[in-house]
């Protein structure tokens, strides 16, 4: 984890940057100053450092399943996602052709083609990014 003072630092680069009216910069300093007072700064490093952790375990489950020899530990992502897309077709099918899905089915279905499709793709764009500043 950063230390408080890096990421106060690095706050106040951006805001430097990123604001150009005194006024509202002034705002953004105090809310800074403000969020480093009450904790919440470090809580919310903390929670970044969880969530790469969460990652990198996610990452590592992968790359554990490509390594198997199971045909299925290899493939249930895109089995998951194929069935979600055939789903999402025989909804449109049904609607096109008047029969009426019920809505929490729908709804249910794109949520988890949501989570699908966040976690198959950007998940795995994510870990590029974190990759190439690796070797910066």
């Amino acid at each position: 984890m950063l230390p408080l003072k890096e990421i106060i630092g690095f706050g106040t680069q951006l805001i430097n940057k990123l604001i150009p009216d005194p006024e509202a910069k002034a705002k953004a300093q105090l809310e800074l100053a403000t969020l480093a007072q009450s904790g919440e700064l470090a809580k919310m490093a903390n929670e970044t450092d969880l969530y790469k952790t969460e990652q990198a375990g996610v990452s590592e489950r992968w790359d554990a399943d490509m390594s198997s020899d199971s045909w299925l530990s290899k493939n249930i992502r895109p089995m998951a996602l194929v069935a979600i897309f055939v789903g999402y077709f025989v909804f449109a099918m049904m609607s096109a052709f008047g029969y009426n899905a019920q809505a929490s089915y729908v709804e249910l279905l794109g949520q988890w083609g949501m989570l699908v499709m966040s976690a198959y793709f950007g998940g795995r764009t994510l870990e590029k990014i974190m990759e190439m500043r690796a070797k910066k």
